[in-house]
């Protein structure tokens, strides 16, 4: 009788261990290292410089913005350069997005079913560049791992879309350093599955008075000679951006 408890109580010991070691890690859940994460990159407040290169097989083209971000609900997105694109801003406010292209003097409104397509012809999505989507708010976060890139030891996070949430994709798994709360890996699935994306972020340097990864590629999966290579080159974090900043009307005033 005595050995028959030890084995049960030594069972749902294995048990526990097992369940919650798979949502906790060093006293913080998935979500909680997922959240800082965002923080880090976004702030409460963020205003960014960055320039998108799009390679493929044969070409290549690169395209300077600029970003701003409130929050989790608004952010603007201004391209600078190349001079047949200057001008073009994309703007989200909570759960919709525009785009205003000066050339025809036309907004354009973004609807939900576009939100997995290309921006601006690279490997990122809308979704991808204006956080449409949430990590934090439409995803359930599990710890599946732990991994080492570039000598930095990583919590492996899977995140599996809330069954209510209108998301992009069926599943994503972030690597996010433990020590500094640094995103170095994320893979994009399908509903099915299937690996469609890797992003690569490394060169991590004070940016913004933060330490960030300023290298992000995306890699389409089976695709050679694809990928779209962001460098981020300024960021702000203290400068307080007012709501009233995202709006079509700014959009078309932007420089």
């Amino acid at each position: 009788m005595k050995a028959s408890f030890i084995n049960k109580a030594t069972t749902v010991s294995i048990f526990f261990t097992m369940t919650f070691g798979a949502f906790f890690a060093h006293g913080q859940s998935a979500r909680e290292v997922v959240e800082k994460m965002d923080m880090k990159m976004r702030g409460e407040y963020s205003t960014q410089e960055m320039t998108m290169t799009i390679v493929r097989p044969s070409w290549k083209r690169s395209i300077s913005m600029k970003s701003w971000s409130r929050g989790h609900k608004y952010a603007m997105i201004l391209i600078t350069a190349p001079a047949r694109e200057k001008g073009q801003a994309f703007l989200k406010r909570d759960k919709e997005m525009w785009q205003w292209v000066p050339a025809i003097d036309r907004m354009i409104k973004i609807p939900p079913s576009m939100m997995g397509q290309s921006w601006m012809g690279s490997d990122f999505t809308n979704d991808d560049l204006v956080k449409e989507s949430s990590v934090i708010y439409d995803y359930d976060h599990s710890f599946i791992g732990v991994e080492t890139i570039d000598g930095r030891e990583c919590h492996k996070i899977q995140l599996m879309p809330k069954e209510e949430a209108a998301v992009v994709w069926g599943k994503i798994i972030l690597w996010i350093t433990k020590k500094d709360f640094l995103e170095l890996k994320a893979e994009f699935y399908d509903e099915d599955g299937s690996l469609i994306n890797t992003q690569y972020m490394s060169d991590i340097k004070m940016l913004g008075g933060r330490l960030l990864p300023a290298h992000w590629e995306m890699v389409p999966e089976g695709e050679k000679g694809k990928k779209t290579i962001i460098q981020l080159e300024k960021a702000d974090f203290d400068t307080p951006i007012p709501e009233s900043f995202f709006s079509q009307q700014n959009m078309k005033r932007l420089r």
